[in-house]
């Protein structure tokens, strides 16, 4: 089933009011851009959430969880700027057809977009029975046995996952000219 990506997240947001706290750590005050040319995963789930900075500010959050992913041509970046020098980290990982791969990846993200397909989605589940721990009761959620989505371009507040593997790893510093994030 083809389902746009934009349409899959608005549903999300009808969730996101009922309190539930997305990432088990406190996020930094950033965001931070990631984009792939494709995302091929087992076991997707994805419900509402709110996270929170160490001074208690409070941010929605689409939470996707992903039993197990594969990225192809993963970009990450984030601007580090301070004033006058502009300054983005870069991380690139999974090109040449051997993909960055992730167990149990957790997302807490403020955007999505990208070409989306579902295999066995359901739509409307309640979040609570997706993830007793941190899905709200009555919150909207939604579920998949796999969701491949190409073109992917997500702006997140965290990740985390039990492994994740980074084939063919670069991490740069780019400052001045050379400061362009992932998208």
């Amino acid at each position: 089933m083809m389902v746009p990506a934009t349409v899959v997240a608005g549903g999300i947001v009808l969730g996101m009011a009922n309190g539930a706290i997305a990432a088990s750590f406190a996020v930094s005050g950033q965001t931070f851009k990631v984009g792939a040319s494709k995302l091929e995963g087992n076991g997707f789930k994805q419900y509402g959430g709110l996270v929170e900075e160490k001074n208690g500010t409070k941010h929605p959050v689409a939470v996707s969880e992903i039993t197990d992913a594969k990225l192809y041509d993963l970009c990450q970046s984030v601007n580090a700027s301070i004033p006058g020098v502009p300054i983005v980290l870069t991380i690139n990982a999974g090109g040449g057809g051997k993909p960055a791969t992730a167990t149990n990846l957790l997302i807490d993200m403020e955007s999505l977009e990208g070409d989306a397909t579902f295999e066995n989605i359901q739509i409307g589940r309640d979040a609570n029975d997706l993830n007793p721990t941190k899905g709200q009761p009555g919150a909207f959620g939604q579920s998949a046995d796999k969701v491949t989505i190409t073109k992917l371009e997500q702006v997140a507040r965290s990740t985390s996952a039990g492994v994740f593997t980074l084939n063919g790893l670069k991490l740069k510093v780019n400052v001045g000219k050379d400061a362009k994030e992932c998208f």
